[in-house]
């Protein structure tokens, strides 16, 4: 146990330090084009100084290189950038937000131009410079740090093999002499002297440089994954949106959310009033015809007036069974008297394909994120039995993170992309309106797995959330 321990600690700080590394390198990767642009334009100074006569040729390719750079740096480094971020994410658990301006699409000279320009006049542009800057300045010594730790320890450990002390001499054999140096490395002092010549302090150096070293290599492997973490938060500071900016992304967000949600409500209200229409009205309107043409043949033909009274009766059925999907498809009954997780498992079992239901709740949600999650389990299901061509179906429930989870898995052949456009793009939009997010994945042939996350608080299960 202890030693899976120790190599499990091992294995960590390893994978730590080769992160940083890793990190601080992408950091400065993403610093080439300004550092390129730095060069080039001291060249452009220093020739505008000199003879423009002997150095034009020069003078010219500098000058392409300068605009060339001017043109495409801000847009690799964005692009370095946020490889940064996703790395940060996936390495340090610091999640970092986009912070750039939305860009608009650019097809021709004149479009690119302006995209440029706005690129430019965006504050985040201006962040990645400084990022970069800090990154190259010091900050990837942060991570650095523990692999030079690590490198200087197994050093010290190496010099007691004899690969770094004096030669050993040997009882009657002469030892080859060489022609002196004229010149000599400066004597090291310290603990650099007994980490990396540890026979000039006799035995007690020999012996105290392997306590040394090992302590080195642990407190790196210590502190490896804590350095990463700081590095992460350091480049969260400066590579995250500002407050300024979360609170303009918040407020365009709410506006896209708000207008969805109205033209979502406009559309759900037109479905009713035209169901209405075409269904139970409509039905409702030929039983009074029916009633009304057995009125008056209930005395001169009893028989045909009973015929109608049946075929009326039929009628009045099928517009209460109407009534009933209609109502059930604005807010189903089972949704409000039994809870999320039930609704969702009634919607399994009338599936024509194989479903398998796993999951609870501890509470209840807020009723509009019920039914949010409801319909949206409700189209995704649907989705899967007109287009997947699957056999089966999971469902899982539950709730993480201060957030509801619902993962709906199908074995049909896959293809399904929210970015072509179809009804996911739509259900994507209406539970953004909750700060809902939907997850697809859905390579060709299969397995599809969809996964929508609402943040939402449970009530007590004793406690209605309406």
């Amino acid at each position: 146990m202890r030693w899976s321990r120790a190599v499990g600690w091992i294995g960590r700080g390893a994978a730590a330090g080769a992160k940083g590394v890793a990190l601080g390198a992408v950091g400065l990767l993403a610093g080439l084009p300004l550092f390129s642009f730095a060069m080039v334009l001291s060249m452009l100074l220093h020739d505008g100084t000199a003879d423009r006569t002997t150095h034009g040729p020069y003078h010219t390719w500098a000058l392409v290189a300068a605009a060339l750079l001017a043109a495409t740096g801000p847009v690799w480094q964005r692009r370095l950038t946020d490889w940064t971020r996703r790395l940060l994410g996936r390495w340090c658990g610091v999640r970092i937000r986009s912070p750039y301006r939305p860009l608009p699409v650019a097809h021709g000279t004149e479009q690119r131009m302006l995209r440029l320009g706005r690129m430019l006049a965006d504050p985040a542009t201006w962040r990645d410079l400084v990022w970069t800057a800090v990154n190259a300045c010091g900050g990837f010594l942060l991570v650095l740090a523990p692999v030079i730790a690590v490198i200087y320890g197994l050093g010290a450990l190496a010099s007691l093999h004899g690969g770094s002390g004096p030669p050993p001499e040997l009882p009657g054999v002469p030892l080859p002499t060489l022609p002196p140096v004229p010149v000599q490395p400066a004597p090291q002092a310290g603990l650099a002297a007994l980490l990396t010549q540890p026979w000039r302090h006799g035995a007690l150096g020999l012996w105290a440089v392997v306590p040394l070293g090992l302590a080195l290599i642990s407190v790196a492997l210590l502190a490896a994954p804590r350095l990463l973490t700081g590095y992460g938060r350091l480049a969260a500071a400066l590579l995250g949106p500002t407050r300024e900016a979360q609170l303009a992304q918040r407020v365009e967000h709410l506006a896209i959310t708000r207008s969805d949600t109205i033209d979502s409500g406009a559309a759900e209200l037109r479905r009713i009033e035209r169901d209405l229409h075409d269904g139970a009205q409509a039905r409702l309107v030929a039983m009074g015809m029916t009633l009304n043409a057995a009125e008056q043949l209930f005395e001169s033909s009893p028989q045909a007036a009973r015929a109608l009274l049946a075929e009326a009766k039929q009628a009045s059925a099928k517009a209460l069974a109407e009534l009933r999907d209609l109502v059930r498809g604005i807010h189903p009954p089972v949704l409000a008297d039994r809870g999320l997780p039930d609704a969702v498992h009634a919607l399994a079992l009338d599936l024509p394909l194989r479903a398998q239901f796993s999951g609870e709740l501890p509470g209840r949600a807020p009723a509009p994120v019920e039914s949010a999650g409801y319909f949206a389990v409700s189209e995704l299901l649907a989705n899967v039995s007109k287009h997947a061509r699957a056999q089966q179906v999971w469902i899982e429930i539950g709730h993480t993170g201060g957030a509801l989870r619902i993962v709906v898995t199908d074995d049909g052949h896959g293809g399904a992309d929210p970015a072509r456009g179809t009804g996911l793009r739509g259900l994507e939009r209406r539970l953004a309106a909750f700060d809902g997010v939907l997850a697809v994945s859905s390579p060709l042939g299969g397995p599809t797995i969809a996964t929508l996350e609402i943040p939402c608080a449970l009530s007590s299960p004793k406690t209605s959330s309406s």
